[in-house]
């Protein structure tokens, strides 16, 4: 008689080391004898400590078990602060650095392992965690966000691979909690010590107002605000101030001045809900603080037959006129400044449609723009580097050959770099061309890791990850990446790039239906792209889609008529082994040799 399968719940906790595989190129020996000694004096001691077990260690990797939840999350949370510590003078390129993920559900029991969702849901969410940081599900922080004095910011509702229902997804890290800290003794008593504006735009949301009269619409009040919030944070140009820092104001009167003082923000937006029967008014303003005059404001009146649809359409047509309003008002906030700064930024603001359209005239078009602005400010680091990405994405494409542009692209998003060391976009892009260009795949790993690093909800910074890791032959790697980045911003100008790198991922790890599935959606979204076309050909070569690959080809050589597979094979982007399949794929669709 079969034995009954034991389940029982159990809080789950599943970690692995950021860029372990790069640690190991640099330094094999070292690695492996730091991570023995964090082992020893740290990790496992701590597990110990708080009651929890090593189910199994998989390579760079940890799956643990405890009986509670709050053990389980303290347990993380004070190993990645020892972490931090223990990092503390040693080289950034030495380092070793945990994610964690935390989730409370139901496992399988096997003999000493343990599998099941529970366990699913603890690895996908790791991924999600910062590099030191620790993530975990809405389950978890509902059992210890009142009894554990730490905070988390709340990065709501995740879609995760391969999981059924999303999960609301929490994240510590030791940056947030030394902010939240600060913040909190700036709002004890007599402290008013004020931090210092971010060099960014940037922007405080507080809690919106329930004007109805009707307690139980403050929920309705309170998702309005934090959509909103969620939506913000995908713009890596603007610093929003996170939900647990905002939200302190709930239901007091405030000075708006006296607010952005508090939080360092220079705009404030605030707003009301007003239901009356089955309708409900929206209104919404932004302030500069130091001035207290409104930069922007609206109101949308609609029906509570549907509210979480209501709050999407409000949340979407609040972000989408923040982010013009906020450059609008950074523009006139700038006005003290050299006329021809301001030149070079509307040239810079009209390089954009031809830089995203990706074809080779809107490409030119995009690089004469760009050229003059640098012309007018010497020191403007997001012109010189989505110039240098013109340079590296015509080459990508085929409109340049390569070893006529890669010093001067270097050369750019090398120079954006030194004047923006902050930015994640510039060093992400700077990542790319480093692999792209040069071949120097070790180094470009490292930038990419940088970029995250600066700024995690950044699409731009994950999406460049992905195709460094991708270049590297880390495909796994680059899809989690991808994934990552598509989580931040579904609706990015540059998803066809994205979904690119994504196919090609999956084409390696020979999940063919899936990169052809990719390939198609990029080739919709930008028909002029070639690198979708590639992909998609050899993806459906390698699924025996013969006819529809040789057409995929056609399509490939109106867009790049001297391809051939020799030359692309040369092109130094790409380790054999991470093009293994693609090149195979190409033949097979018929590309000239």
């Amino acid at each position: 008689m079969n034995k009954p399968t034991q389940r029982r719940l159990a809080a789950i906790v599943s970690a692995d080391v950021v860029g372990y595989s790069r640690l190991m190129g640099v330094d094999e020996v070292g690695t492996l004898a730091a991570m023995r000694a964090h082992r020893a004096e740290l990790i496992d001691p701590k597990i110990a400590e708080h009651g929890g077990r090593i189910v199994k260690t998989m390579g760079d990797g940890l799956l643990l078990e405890f009986p509670s939840v709050v053990a389980a999350t303290t347990c993380a949370i004070e190993a990645q602060t020892e972490m931090a510590a223990r990092n503390d003078g040693v080289d950034e390129d030495k380092r070793i650095t945990f994610r964690i993920g935390v989730h409370v559900g139901d496992i399988i029991v096997e003999g000493d392992d343990i599998l099941g969702d529970g366990v699913n849901v603890a690895a996908r969410i790791e991924a999600l965690a910062e590099p030191g940081g620790v993530a975990i599900s809405g389950r978890v922080h509902d059992d210890v966000r009142d009894r554990l004095e730490v905070g988390f910011v709340d990065m709501g509702q995740q879609s995760l691979k391969n999981i059924v229902h999303p999960v609301r997804i929490w994240l510590w890290s030791p940056q947030d909690a030394r902010t939240a800290a600060s913040t909190a003794a700036s709002h004890k008593i007599l402290a008013n010590v004020a931090p210092p504006l971010s060099d960014k735009p940037s922007i405080a949301v507080l809690p919106f107002d329930n004007m109805s009269g009707d307690p139980e619409q403050e929920y309705f009040a309170d998702g309005i605000t934090e959509e909103i919030l969620t939506a913000l944070t995908r713009f890596s140009s603007l610093f929003v101030i996170a939900r647990n820092s905002s939200f302190t104001y709930k239901g007091k009167a405030v000075d708006i001045k006296q607010v952005g003082q508090e939080l360092g923000v220079r705009y404030v937006l605030e707003g009301s809900v007003r239901k009356a029967g089955a309708r409900v008014r929206i209104t919404c303003q932004l302030i500069e603080a130091a001035l207290g005059g409104h930069v922007w404001a609206d109101r949308y009146d609609g029906d509570l037959e549907d509210i979480f649809a209501l709050q999407d359409v409000v949340s979407e047509s609040v972000v989408g006129a923040i982010a013009p309003s906020v450059e609008r008002a950074e523009i006139d906030r700038a006005r003290r400044k050299p006329t021809d700064s301001l030149d070079a930024y509307d040239l810079y603001l009209r390089a954009l449609p031809h830089f995203y359209a990706m074809s080779h005239p809107e490409n030119q078009t995009a690089m004469a723009l760009l050229r003059n602005a640098i012309a007018r400010d010497r020191n403007f680091a997001t012109a010189k580097y989505l110039l240098a990405s013109c340079l590296t994405w015509g080459a990508a494409q085929g409109w340049f050959a390569t070893d006529d542009v890669k010093g001067e692209a270097l050369e750019l998003a090398q120079d954006a770099v030194r004047l923006d060391s902050e930015n994640a976009e510039v060093l992400a892009h700077l990542a790319r061309q480093t692999a792209f260009l040069h071949g120097r795949h070790a180094d470009a790993i490292d930038l990419a890791e940088q970029a995250t690093a600066r700024n995690v909800n950044s699409f731009m910074a994950w999406s460049m990850s992905g195709w460094v890791h991708g270049y590297a032959g880390e495909s796994s790697t680059a899809l989690t990446h991808f994934e990552r980045a598509f989580q931040l911003s579904p609706r990015d100008p540059l998803e066809f790039d994205a979904l690119s790198g994504m196919a090609i991922a999956l084409l390696q790890l020979e999940r063919d239906d899936e990169a052809i599935d990719a390939a198609r959606r990029s080739t919709q979204r930008n028909p002029n792209f070639s690198t979708a076309w590639r992909v998609l050909a050899a993806a459906l070569a390698q699924q025996g889609k013969t006819e529809q690959a040789m057409a995929a080809v056609r399509q490939l050589l109106q867009l790049e008529p001297a391809l051939t597979v020799e030359a692309f094979k040369a092109r130094p982007a790409y380790t054999t082994r991470a093009i293994s399949r693609l090149i195979d794929g190409l033949r097979k669709a018929g590309l000239p040799e």
